[in-house]
């Protein structure tokens, strides 16, 4: 209603996009700062079609460069210095900007006044998976606009849509927890095998006789192999870019800038993964509460739960099983601090295994 009402000539030059993580928000504000700027356009669906594959002039996108937090100069030049300048061939500009609840008080500053008193044609759309983050001098200045979690059978059905098994599909759009982008990725073959990494890990904290040294090794090297993924793709970008500058200092300058980006991508990529198991964890012991509990309507993933239940789910002590669940989600909430992972990982293992090992 909020940006029908905006597209219908009622639009304010902030809107904040808030609600979980893989609901649309992304998609939403793509669509809208397409309508935006088509506005008045001669030919609207060449303008959509280069706003959705981000090559249009007057649309700008900000990722934080940061592995956990956005920078001075992610908003500096590209947002608030252009904003002062006319649009290059719409009535409007636009610019979006990513997980806003990383901003600290020098960049929220920075952008404030472009927040406060734009130019008539600039609108500024800023995403965020954690509102109560948002520094409340950003929130108190623009128009809020909530997204919903997915319900699980809306996930299901389009999983089903796209060839998963009705079993599956209803699995992984519940262990997604409403985030429509995780249940595409656990339906996936990548994602199958991540729930593989979890199970052996969880599997083997309940197991007395587990004789595998280092269950959690699976999360882990699946983690490095995104790591170095990710760094590829972007020195990839940055060698086709550096081959086109002249040798100089402003060439190395620019080869010091992918270097670090790469390894930012690298960090990001690597905890998002990590990030996800630990989530999945998290889930499973809950599973397993469930069953101890006699709640097994209750199961997100009864055929995964059972397998790694055994006979023995009924009689696992739920009280332990909650414990357990809480060190997941505290091991977790430690990788935004730069901890090692291999440490944090390695002791959460030791610590889960001595809590419910062989419980039952």
């Amino acid at each position: 209603m909020i940006l029908s009402s905006a597209l219908a000539g009622n639009e304010t030059h902030g809107y904040l996009f808030h609600g979980p993580s893989g609901v649309g928000k992304r998609t939403a504000a793509r669509a809208f700062a397409a309508e935006l700027l088509v506005a008045g356009s001669p030919d609207p669906d060449n303008a959509r079609h280069r706003v959705e594959v981000g090559t249009h002039p007057d649309l700008t996108w900000v990722r934080p460069t940061g592995a956990h937090v956005m920078r001075t100069e992610d908003v500096a030049e590209p947002v608030v210095a252009a904003a002062t300048r006319t649009p290059f061939e719409s009535s409007k500009r636009v610019f979006v900007l990513e997980r806003v609840d990383t901003m600290n008080d020098e960049v929220a500053n920075r952008l404030l006044k472009t927040l406060e008193e734009p130019p008539p044609f600039v609108h500024l759309i800023l995403l965020t998976d954690s509102l109560g983050q948002v520094l409340p001098t950003v929130v108190s200045r623009c128009q809020l606009v909530r997204f919903d979690r997915l319900p699980p059978a809306q996930i299901a059905a389009e999983l089903v849509g796209d060839g998963t098994s009705a079993e599956q599909a209803t699995a992984c759009a519940k262990l997604s927890l409403g985030n429509g982008a995780n249940a595409r990725f656990l339906a996936s073959g990548e994602g199958q095998e991540l729930c593989a990494d979890v199970d052996r890990f969880v599997g083997a904290s309940l197991s007395a006789s587990s004789v595998e040294p280092e269950p959690w090794r699976g999360l882990l090297d699946r983690a490095e192999r995104r790591r170095v993924a990710a760094e590829e793709k972007v020195a990839e970008a940055g060698a086709a870019r550096v081959g086109s500058e002249p040798k100089g200092r402003e060439r190395g300058a620019i080869e010091k800038q992918f270097e670090d980006a790469a390894k930012r991508e690298g960090r990001r990529a690597q905890t998002e993964i990590l990030d996800l198991g630990l989530t999945l964890a998290g889930l499973r012991y809950r599973d397993l509460i469930c069953l101890a509990e006699g709640a097994g309507d209750a199961v997100l993933d009864p055929v995964g739960a059972g397998e790694i239940a055994g006979g023995e789910g009924s009689r696992r002590d739920p009280r332990r099983l909650r414990m357990a669940a809480e060190l997941c989600e505290a091991t977790r909430l430690s990788l935004e601090l730069n901890v090692t992972e291999d440490l944090a990982l390695e002791a959460l293992g030791f610590r889960l295994r001595r809590l419910v090992g062989g419980d039952g």
